[in-house]
């Protein structure tokens, strides 16, 4: 790419920007250095630098759209032998509209949080954390080598686990940051022995060489074994955007993840730490282009994830967790398509989805502000008139997420499934199997909240708004009956403990720092998808950024298919994606709005499926008996043998009695009588004079 190159000292204000608003906030705003500043002057001061974060990756993208780039070090940490170890930037389009979209998202959350956190008293912690979870996602997004994609990749993890636990008096929150940390651990293990084999073959951490070396790696094999080396990587590298991306079996943290308030959630789940993993299979699209393995590995794991975790959404009550599950659906369809090697179209997703899903996430906050702190949508209903622009903000994202024609989500979520249609790879009939009947389940969960929330009778303000005789238990939005630490009270309790209106109270629309960040996401979610996809995944924005293999046809017939947004969206209206929404779409406004005995009719029948979502295909109750019940296991036998038995009775007390035996012995002997003494030292010296008596020299 010819043209001029960024100036590094603007690229490392961007993400240094929100380090010092979080330095600010966090130490001087809290009881860290004893209160120095107030809550207005750690608002201000995070919100500004997020702000100019903002303002320079905009500027940046634009510098790049005209031929700009920047790919170097900016810090030298340490070199050891030929291995460097450094801080460096790799600015292109890819990273410049990740920054882009991080930042301003960001920015709303931060915005939002003003009025949503306003009652709460970790208010300046708040905001020190989401500015410094803001730093963490910018250095991973902007590396230009494994070791600070690393360092960005654990620091949003330990940022989120700060911000899951954002409420640690609870018991609830505090198993749900550990459980996230914990099976993040796991997904970066993988992560970690992916990057380790890369360089212990290539030499360098560097993504530009590593990639320049991928023709010899193509060739290697494990040692010891037929195993193609770059297979292995590859898998390896996945494994980590497993855990940070939320896929089978790695998934269950993120629905637990809702313990923390509701503008992380906006903030994990919609454009930050969920979407690293797709961001960064994207950015080593060369080396996983060499392995169909890894590809149909991906391909399984994301079909899995966007089917099945869009099942769960049907039966939540929680408006959170409905919009949690919706999440893990959709970044489903992204790894399908990296599964497809339409790297560009789940990175496009990954853009459109990021503006209406922090967006469903602020509404639905902004409906729990409404509702005094209720989560459960079956005591809502009829909010429209009392919430106008939530209203129409939240049916904005929620028509975005089906994929409505000239919606942003239908430009990415249909260029995914006819992505998967033009794969020829191992898996791809069950993948299209997967996505298209994924259609019809998001449509059918995303119009159940929108109905129960704003249409039909009024539900709010009853003394007990929902009884026994209901089906489904209240316990069902906050998971498994079984799991103790699961389940909440029987009226379960929000974001900062209040329960529902009073009677007679009735719901208002939220303050202006509220909606603001709701009108602000909702433009982007109408028209983004129109105005980005021809560049993006037709044109040349990701071109010598994303690289597909001439074996790989998706993103080529996509192209041929492709005679602009317009006609995109007016064929859509024939296709069967938009049939299989609009089904969704009816099939929920008739049995919630219409003909409500229709849900308890198929509860009654379909018992033991209720019950299997319910327990969330007993994904935890698993991982509780096998890997915690194997690790307690494991954990007493060492504690038992190990420690009791090996180090405190044999090494321990065991050298203290052949001490204390060698001490008995030694006892007889000491007499403390002189004469004995001197016996001895004359026994002594006669012993040395017999032993030596051959070694004299003769006379």
């Amino acid at each position: 790419m010819a043209g001029q190159l960024l100036n590094p000292n603007l690229l490392l204000a961007v993400p240094l920007a929100p380090l010092a608003g979080a330095a600010i906030a966090g130490l001087l705003g809290t009881q860290f250095l004893g209160n120095l500043v107030g809550r207005k002057t750690s608002h201000t001061a995070t919100i500004l630098g997020v702000l100019i974060a903002f303002i320079l990756s905009v500027q940046t993208l634009l510098a790049v759209m005209d031929g700009a780039t920047f790919n170097g070090t900016i810090y030298n940490w340490m070199t050891i032998g030929t291995l460097k170890m450094e801080v460096g930037f790799q600015i292109d389009s890819l990273s410049a509209m990740m920054m882009c979209v991080v930042t301003f998202v960001s920015l709303m959350v931060h915005i939002y949080t003003i009025g949503y956190m306003k009652d709460d008293e970790g208010y300046n912690r708040f905001f020190a954390y989401i500015s410094l979870f803001t730093f963490s996602m910018l250095m991973l997004v902007m590396a230009n080598n494994f070791l600070q994609l690393f360092f960005g990749w654990e620091a949003v993890g330990l940022v989120s686990y700060l911000l899951i636990g954002f409420w640690y008096q609870r018991p609830t929150a505090i198993v749900a940051n550990m459980k996230a940390f914990l099976v993040n651990r796991v997904g970066d293990f993988g992560f970690i022995l992916g990057i380790g084999l890369l360089l212990a073959f290539a030499g360098t951490m560097n993504y530009q060489e590593v990639f320049a070396k991928k023709d010899e790696l193509a060739l290697l094999t494990m040692p010891g074994t037929d195993w193609a080396l770059l297979t292995v990587a590859c898998i390896c590298l996945f494994i980590g955007a497993m855990g940070k991306s939320a896929q089978f079996p790695l998934h269950v943290w993120l629905p637990d993840s809702m313990e923390g308030p509701t503008p992380i959630s906006a903030l994990i789940h919609a454009a930050t730490m969920v979407t690293a993993g797709i961001f960064m299979v994207s950015r080593m699209s060369p080396l996983f282009e060499l392995s169909d393995t890894a590809l149909s590995f991906i391909l399984v794991i994301g079909s899995i994830t966007a089917l099945f975790m869009g099942f769960l959404g049907i039966i939540q009550n929680d408006i959170k967790r409905v919009v949690a599950y919706s999440t893990l659906s959709q970044l489903g369809y992204m790894t399908v398509a990296l599964g497809s090697s339409a790297y560009s179209v789940a990175v496009f997703h990954l853009m459109t989805h990021a503006f209406f899903k922090a967006l469903l996430f602020l509404g639905a906050g902004s409906v729990i502000i409404g509702m005094h702190h209720d989560q459960d949508i079956r005591n809502m209903g009829g909010l429209r008139k009392y919430m106008p622009i939530t209203w129409i903000t939240s049916l904005i994202g929620s028509l975005a997420l089906i994929g409505t024609p000239l919606f942003s989500g239908f430009y990415s979520k249909d260029s995914i499934i006819e992505a998967v249609e033009a794969t020829h790879i191992w898996g791809a009939g069950f993948a299209q199997f997967a996505v298209l009947a994924g259609v019809f389940v998001t449509a059918f969960y995303s119009f159940r909240m929108y109905f129960l929330v704003f249409h039909g009778k009024e539900r709010f303000g009853q003394a007990h708004a929902h009884g026994h005789d209901d089906h489904h238990a209240p316990k069902a939005a906050h998971g498994a009956h079984g799991d103790a630490h699961d389940d909440h009270h029987e009226e379960e309790e929000d974001d900062h403990g209040h329960h529902g209106l009073e009677p007679g109270q009735k719901p208002h629309e939220s303050p202006f720092v509220v909606w603001f960040p709701l009108v602000m996401l909702a433009i982007p979610s109408l028209i983004i998808g129109y105005l980005t996809i021809g560049p993006m995944l037709h044109g040349d924005f990701f071109k010598g950024v994303i690289f597909v293999g001439e074996n790989h046809p998706a993103m080529e017939e996509l192209s041929h298919e492709f005679h602009g947004a317009m006609a995109m969206a007016i064929h859509g209206l024939s296709t069967a994606p938009f049939w299989l929404a609009l089904s969704g779409v009816v099939a929920a406004y008739y049995c919630y709005m219409v003909n409500p005995r229709v849900p308890a009719w198929c509860f009654a029948k379909f018992h033991a499926i209720h019950t299997l979502l319910d327990n969330k295909y007993y994904m935890d109750k698993f991982n509780e008996v096998v890997f915690a019940g194997g690790a307690r296991l494991l954990g007493n036998g060492l504690w038992n043998f190990g420690d009791k038995k090996l180090i405190d009775g044999f090494v321990v007390n065991g050298s203290a009695k052949v001490v204390a035996w060698l001490s008995s012995l030694s006892r007889v002997l000491q007499t403390g009588y002189i004469y004995h003494y001197a016996f001895v030292m004359i026994l002594g010296v006669l012993g040395f004079l017999i032993y030596f008596l051959p070694f004299w020299p003769a006379k």
